[in-house]
Protein backbone atom coordinates (compact mmCIF):
# COMPACT_ATOMS: atom_id res chain seq x y z
CA UNK A 1 0.00 0.00 0.00
CA UNK A 2 1.32 3.46 -0.93
CA UNK A 3 1.58 5.73 2.11
CA UNK A 4 1.61 9.50 1.93
CA UNK A 5 2.96 12.23 4.16
CA UNK A 6 5.30 11.28 6.98
CA UNK A 7 3.68 7.94 7.78
CA UNK A 8 6.32 5.67 9.35
CA UNK A 9 8.93 8.41 8.91
CA UNK A 10 9.16 10.42 12.18
CA UNK A 11 12.89 11.17 11.83
CA UNK A 12 12.39 12.53 8.32
CA UNK A 13 9.57 14.69 9.62
CA UNK A 14 11.87 16.05 12.32
CA UNK A 15 14.54 16.84 9.70
CA UNK A 16 12.14 18.66 7.38
CA UNK A 17 10.64 20.78 10.14
CA UNK A 18 14.11 21.31 11.65
CA UNK A 19 15.47 22.70 8.39
CA UNK A 20 12.60 25.17 8.08
CA UNK A 21 12.44 26.21 11.75
CA UNK A 22 16.24 26.48 12.00
CA UNK A 23 16.36 28.90 9.06
CA UNK A 24 13.54 30.99 10.53
CA UNK A 25 15.21 31.17 13.94
CA UNK A 26 18.56 32.13 12.40
CA UNK A 27 16.88 34.87 10.39
CA UNK A 28 14.84 36.26 13.32
CA UNK A 29 17.80 36.27 15.69
CA UNK A 30 20.13 37.66 13.02
CA UNK A 31 22.63 34.85 13.62
CA UNK A 32 22.81 33.44 10.10
CA UNK A 33 26.11 35.28 9.57
CA UNK A 34 27.71 33.11 12.25
CA UNK A 35 27.00 29.78 10.56
CA UNK A 36 28.82 29.69 7.22
CA UNK A 37 32.61 29.39 6.97
CA UNK A 38 35.06 31.75 5.33
CA UNK A 39 38.56 30.43 5.87
CA UNK A 40 39.81 34.00 5.80
CA UNK A 41 38.90 35.78 8.00
CA UNK A 42 36.85 33.37 10.15
CA UNK A 43 39.47 30.67 10.70
CA UNK A 44 42.95 32.05 10.19
CA UNK A 45 42.29 35.65 11.29
CA UNK A 46 39.69 35.34 14.07
CA UNK A 47 40.34 31.74 15.11
CA UNK A 48 36.64 30.79 15.02
CA UNK A 49 37.26 27.05 14.80
CA UNK A 50 33.87 26.41 16.43
CA UNK A 51 32.36 27.05 12.98
CA UNK A 52 33.68 23.61 11.99
CA UNK A 53 31.00 22.15 14.27
CA UNK A 54 28.09 24.54 13.66
CA UNK A 55 28.07 25.18 9.92
CA UNK A 56 25.57 22.36 9.27
CA UNK A 57 22.95 23.68 11.70
CA UNK A 58 20.71 25.32 9.10
CA UNK A 59 20.51 26.87 5.68
CA UNK A 60 20.61 30.65 5.47
CA UNK A 61 19.07 31.05 2.03
CA UNK A 62 15.32 30.71 1.47
CA UNK A 63 15.81 28.94 -1.86
CA UNK A 64 18.13 26.40 -0.26
CA UNK A 65 15.63 25.84 2.55
CA UNK A 66 12.91 25.10 0.01
CA UNK A 67 14.95 22.61 -2.00
CA UNK A 68 16.36 20.98 1.13
CA UNK A 69 12.87 20.46 2.57
CA UNK A 70 11.66 18.97 -0.73
CA UNK A 71 14.71 16.70 -0.92
CA UNK A 72 14.36 15.42 2.65
CA UNK A 73 10.66 14.81 2.09
CA UNK A 74 11.41 12.74 -1.01
CA UNK A 75 14.11 10.78 0.82
CA UNK A 76 11.71 9.68 3.58
CA UNK A 77 11.36 6.41 1.66
CA UNK A 78 14.82 5.50 2.96
CA UNK A 79 13.52 5.65 6.52
CA UNK A 80 10.54 3.47 5.58
CA UNK A 81 12.89 0.96 3.99
CA UNK A 82 15.41 0.87 6.84
CA UNK A 83 13.19 1.69 9.76
CA UNK A 84 13.52 4.74 12.02
CA UNK A 85 16.14 3.08 14.22
CA UNK A 86 18.60 2.38 11.42
CA UNK A 87 17.83 5.71 9.78
CA UNK A 88 18.67 7.60 12.97
CA UNK A 89 21.82 5.53 13.53
CA UNK A 90 22.91 6.34 9.98
CA UNK A 91 22.58 10.05 10.67
CA UNK A 92 24.58 9.74 13.90
CA UNK A 93 27.25 7.54 12.33
CA UNK A 94 27.88 9.83 9.37
CA UNK A 95 27.53 13.13 11.25
CA UNK A 96 31.21 13.39 12.32
CA UNK A 97 32.36 12.83 8.74
CA UNK A 98 29.85 15.13 7.05
CA UNK A 99 30.53 17.84 9.63
CA UNK A 100 34.33 17.85 9.79
CA UNK A 101 35.53 16.64 6.39
CA UNK A 102 34.23 19.53 4.19
CA UNK A 103 35.74 22.38 6.28
CA UNK A 104 39.01 20.49 6.74
CA UNK A 105 39.30 19.77 3.01
CA UNK A 106 38.46 23.39 2.20
CA UNK A 107 40.87 24.86 4.76
CA UNK A 108 43.88 22.60 4.36
CA UNK A 109 43.58 21.33 0.77
CA UNK A 110 41.43 23.31 -1.65
CA UNK A 111 42.21 26.83 -0.47
CA UNK A 112 46.00 26.38 -0.59
CA UNK A 113 45.81 24.63 -3.97
CA UNK A 114 43.57 27.37 -5.40
CA UNK A 115 45.78 30.15 -3.94
CA UNK A 116 42.92 31.46 -1.82
CA UNK A 117 40.28 31.58 -4.55
CA UNK A 118 38.13 28.85 -2.94
CA UNK A 119 37.44 30.31 0.47
CA UNK A 120 33.75 29.88 1.39
CA UNK A 121 31.74 26.91 2.66
CA UNK A 122 28.01 27.74 2.65
CA UNK A 123 25.91 26.85 5.68
CA UNK A 124 23.50 23.94 5.77
CA UNK A 125 23.39 20.14 6.07
CA UNK A 126 24.09 19.57 2.37
CA UNK A 127 26.60 16.73 3.05
CA UNK A 128 24.12 14.89 5.26
CA UNK A 129 21.44 15.19 2.60
CA UNK A 130 23.75 13.85 -0.11
CA UNK A 131 24.83 10.98 2.11
CA UNK A 132 21.16 9.99 2.22
CA UNK A 133 20.84 10.57 -1.53
CA UNK A 134 23.71 8.16 -2.24
CA UNK A 135 21.85 5.42 -0.36
CA UNK A 136 18.60 6.34 -2.11
CA UNK A 137 20.38 5.93 -5.44
CA UNK A 138 21.73 2.51 -4.45
CA UNK A 139 18.78 1.07 -2.52
CA UNK A 140 15.58 2.32 -4.15
CA UNK A 141 14.72 0.88 -7.59
CA UNK A 142 12.90 2.85 -10.25
CA UNK A 143 9.37 1.85 -11.19
CA UNK A 144 9.38 2.93 -14.84
CA UNK A 145 11.52 4.53 -17.54
CA UNK A 146 10.68 7.06 -20.21
CA UNK A 147 12.48 8.79 -23.08
CA UNK A 148 12.57 12.45 -24.07
CA UNK A 149 13.61 13.46 -27.55
CA UNK A 150 15.40 16.80 -28.11
CA UNK A 151 13.57 17.38 -31.38
CA UNK A 152 10.40 16.51 -33.23
CA UNK A 153 10.17 14.97 -36.66
CA UNK A 154 8.97 17.09 -39.55
CA UNK A 155 5.58 16.18 -41.10
CA UNK A 156 7.20 15.30 -44.46
CA UNK A 157 9.63 12.80 -42.87
CA UNK A 158 6.88 11.21 -40.84
CA UNK A 159 4.70 10.76 -43.89
CA UNK A 160 7.44 9.34 -46.13
CA UNK A 161 9.01 6.82 -43.76
CA UNK A 162 7.36 6.75 -40.34
CA UNK A 163 9.22 3.64 -39.10
CA UNK A 164 12.66 5.06 -39.87
CA UNK A 165 11.72 8.42 -38.38
CA UNK A 166 10.53 6.82 -35.16
CA UNK A 167 13.75 4.77 -34.93
CA UNK A 168 15.87 7.87 -35.46
CA UNK A 169 14.05 9.81 -32.77
CA UNK A 170 14.24 6.87 -30.38
CA UNK A 171 18.00 6.51 -30.90
CA UNK A 172 18.68 10.18 -30.17
CA UNK A 173 16.34 10.47 -27.19
CA UNK A 174 17.41 10.65 -23.55
CA UNK A 175 16.26 8.00 -21.10
CA UNK A 176 14.98 8.97 -17.65
CA UNK A 177 13.53 6.98 -14.78
CA UNK A 178 10.84 7.60 -12.20
CA UNK A 179 13.60 8.70 -9.79
CA UNK A 180 14.88 11.51 -12.04
CA UNK A 181 12.78 14.27 -10.50
CA UNK A 182 13.99 13.30 -7.02
CA UNK A 183 17.53 14.30 -7.98
CA UNK A 184 16.59 17.79 -9.21
CA UNK A 185 16.22 19.58 -5.82
CA UNK A 186 19.51 18.16 -4.45
CA UNK A 187 21.22 19.12 -7.70
CA UNK A 188 20.02 22.67 -7.17
CA UNK A 189 21.57 22.61 -3.69
CA UNK A 190 24.86 21.31 -5.03
CA UNK A 191 25.03 24.09 -7.63
CA UNK A 192 23.61 26.91 -5.49
CA UNK A 193 26.93 28.31 -4.23
CA UNK A 194 29.72 26.62 -6.15
CA UNK A 195 32.41 25.60 -5.47
CA UNK A 196 31.66 25.37 -1.72
CA UNK A 197 28.23 23.78 -2.11
CA UNK A 198 29.62 21.33 -4.67
CA UNK A 199 32.37 20.32 -2.23
CA UNK A 200 29.80 19.66 0.50
CA UNK A 201 27.66 17.59 -1.87
CA UNK A 202 30.63 15.54 -3.10
CA UNK A 203 31.83 14.78 0.43
CA UNK A 204 28.30 13.80 1.48
CA UNK A 205 27.91 11.43 -1.48
CA UNK A 206 31.31 9.86 -0.73
CA UNK A 207 30.45 9.41 2.96
CA UNK A 208 27.09 7.82 2.12
CA UNK A 209 28.73 5.43 -0.32
CA UNK A 210 31.46 4.55 2.19
CA UNK A 211 28.83 3.84 4.85
CA UNK A 212 27.00 1.50 2.53
CA UNK A 213 30.22 -0.37 1.76
CA UNK A 214 31.17 -0.64 5.45
CA UNK A 215 34.41 1.34 5.26
CA UNK A 216 33.62 4.00 7.89
CA UNK A 217 35.15 2.77 11.19
CA UNK A 218 32.78 4.64 13.52
CA UNK A 219 29.79 3.73 11.36
CA UNK A 220 30.70 0.03 11.43
CA UNK A 221 30.70 0.06 15.25
CA UNK A 222 27.28 1.72 15.42
CA UNK A 223 25.83 -0.65 12.81
CA UNK A 224 27.04 -3.70 14.71
CA UNK A 225 25.67 -2.40 17.99
CA UNK A 226 22.34 -1.65 16.32
CA UNK A 227 22.15 -5.08 14.72
CA UNK A 228 22.62 -6.80 18.07
CA UNK A 229 19.27 -7.58 19.64
CA UNK A 230 18.58 -8.96 23.12
CA UNK A 231 15.81 -11.05 21.57
CA UNK A 232 18.23 -13.12 19.48
CA UNK A 233 20.76 -13.89 22.21
CA UNK A 234 22.99 -10.93 21.44
CA UNK A 235 23.98 -12.27 18.02
CA UNK A 236 24.16 -10.02 15.03
CA UNK A 237 21.37 -10.29 12.51
CA UNK A 238 22.01 -9.60 8.86
CA UNK A 239 20.56 -6.32 7.67
CA UNK A 240 19.30 -6.01 4.11
CA UNK A 241 18.81 -2.43 3.02
CA UNK A 242 18.23 -2.78 -0.67
CA UNK A 243 15.12 -3.27 -2.75
CA UNK A 244 17.10 -4.11 -5.90
CA UNK A 245 16.88 -7.85 -6.30
CA UNK A 246 13.82 -8.12 -4.00
CA UNK A 247 15.66 -7.86 -0.71
CA UNK A 248 14.03 -7.08 2.58
CA UNK A 249 14.77 -6.34 6.21
CA UNK A 250 14.38 -9.41 8.45
CA UNK A 251 12.44 -8.67 11.60
CA UNK A 252 13.26 -10.34 14.91
CA UNK A 253 10.05 -11.39 16.60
Amino acid sequence: MITSGFTNAPVSQFLVFGVVIGAIVASLTDTRYYIHIQVVPHIWKYGQFWRFLTWQLCFTNSTEVLFAAISLYNLRVIERLWGSRKFASFLLATLPYTTLLPPFILTFVLRPLSFGRINVLPAGPTPLLFALLANYYAAIPYTYRYKISPYAASPSDSASNPAQTASSIWAKSMTFTSKATTYLPPLQLALSQVPGSLLAAAVGWAVGTAYRRDVLPYAIIIRRLRNRSPNNGGHEREDYGDLHGKRYIPQVE
